[in-house]
């Protein structure tokens, strides 16, 4: 069990933004988690910590949000997601997490930028194809990084689904891709007695994470809820985008 004071500056912050995200209130923040813990562990250690407390933090929210979840779009959106995950076991230890995370970071920040246009407000939805597109890269980046985030929210957000619709979609949606990790991870040699216990010491900040993420978005109105997101994703970007081109 890691023990450093370091690693749990960092790692508190972490799990509170990984569990805003699992609420899906805030969802952009949420690939930071990785990239914060990384100042302190390797990126594939971080990842193996915060499986666990996905597991806990999924459950927590797809009991509080499955009813109001959009399962049109998840059946078009779910096998493309496990295609990520089966390319992300794949390529994992050959494609170093940092490139992944320059890649996702860039990605995120044009989407942003599209977003800024004023005439981009007033742009068609997207393209079905598209959605799965993002979300094959959505399920890779989940699982090199956790960072699966931005990319299916460069899909969603221009539907205009209400908060709690959007919510509980992406929340019904990692909860079936963060469990398609669980074998993949123990094959690859990620899990082990360390980094479960250190996430066991973390879980009493999940609940709250989530339970707070919930909380905003049932009161929350669509534009403040997609300035909040557009603005996770501006940080999530920049961070990643910085990590990617920072890391020889």
């Amino acid at each position: 069990m890691i023990t450093e004071p370091a690693f749990y500056a960092v790692a508190v912050p972490a799990v509170l933004l990984m569990g805003l995200s699992k609420s899906g209130f805030g969802a952009g923040f949420g690939a930071l988690a990785v990239p914060l813990m990384a100042l302190a562990v390797p990126v594939p250690q971080a990842a193996a910590i915060l499986l666990p407390l996905l597991l806990v933090m999924d459950l927590l929210g797809v009991a509080a949000l499955v009813r109001h979840a959009d399962w049109t779009l998840l059946r078009r959106l779910l096998p493309a997601g496990l295609v990520g995950t089966v390319l992300g076991t794949a390529l994992f230890r050959g494609l170093s997490p940092t490139v992944v995370a320059g890649v996702v970071g860039a990605v995120t920040l044009v989407f942003v930028a599209l977003r800024l246009l004023p005439r981009t407000r007033r742009a068609a939805p997207p393209p079905s194809w598209l959605g799965g597109v993002l979300a094959t890269i959505s399920g890779f980046t989940s699982f090199v990084a956790h960072a699966g985030g931005p990319p299916i929210g460069v899909y969603l957000l221009p539907l205009g689904l209400q908060p709690l619709v959007f919510t509980a979609t992406l929340a019904v949606f990692f909860a079936v891709v963060n469990l398609s990790k669980w074998i993949p991870y123990a094959w690859l040699g990620l899990l082990d007695f360390g980094n479960f216990a250190t996430s066991l010491v973390l879980v009493p900040l999940v609940p709250f994470g989530v339970w707070l993420g919930v909380h905003v978005a049932r009161r929350i109105s669509r534009l403040w809820f997609e300035r909040i997101f557009v603005l996770g994703m501006t940080l999530t970007g920049a961070k990643l985008l910085y990590d990617g081109l920072a890391t020889p």
